[in-house]
């Protein structure tokens, strides 16, 4: 007789291990985060920024999977921290252009450390990481975005 509930159990889940893992690589984070006065979140939009320079809110809202709502303080507060510039173009009111200030290109010199402080976070050999990205990456790849 099979038990209706099975696929209630949360060894069942493969949302659990995954929502468990990303939150304590996020906790570890916060030490090396804090000398750069960042959050997890704050450091994936730098992240994004170096890498791309100039960009709109709504371009690095779909590169972080984040909306306007989740990236709008973040954004108020890199902004009041003198990373990062807010503008709107003129004859554009609805668009936010967002660039780096030089106090935020010069944190790029800074974020070299955190690569190399989280290096070991996870037990993992580097094909073990690169077969999780790669799978990670896959499965992101094919969600809805809404």
């Amino acid at each position: 007789m099979s038990d209706p509930y099975e696929s209630l159990r949360l060894d069942h889940q493969l949302c659990f291990p995954l929502y468990a893992c990303a939150k304590e690589i996020v906790r570890q984070y916060r030490a090396p985060l804090s000398r750069l006065r960042l959050t997890y979140t704050q450091y994936v939009v730098m992240m994004v920024l170096w890498e791309h320079g100039t960009m709109t809110e709504g371009e690095l809202g779909k590169r972080v999977h984040l909306d306007s709502g989740t990236l709008a303080p973040l954004l108020k507060r890199l902004e009041s921290l003198g990373y990062i510039l807010r503008t709107r173009p003129e004859g554009n009111e609805r668009t936010l252009s967002l660039s780096l200030t030089e106090a935020g290109e010069e944190l790029r010199d800074e974020a070299l450390s955190v690569p190399e402080a989280m290096a070991g976070c996870l037990d993992l050999s580097p094909q073990e990481m690169a077969q999780l990205k790669s799978l990670l990456d896959k499965a992101l790849s094919r969600m809805p975005r809404q």
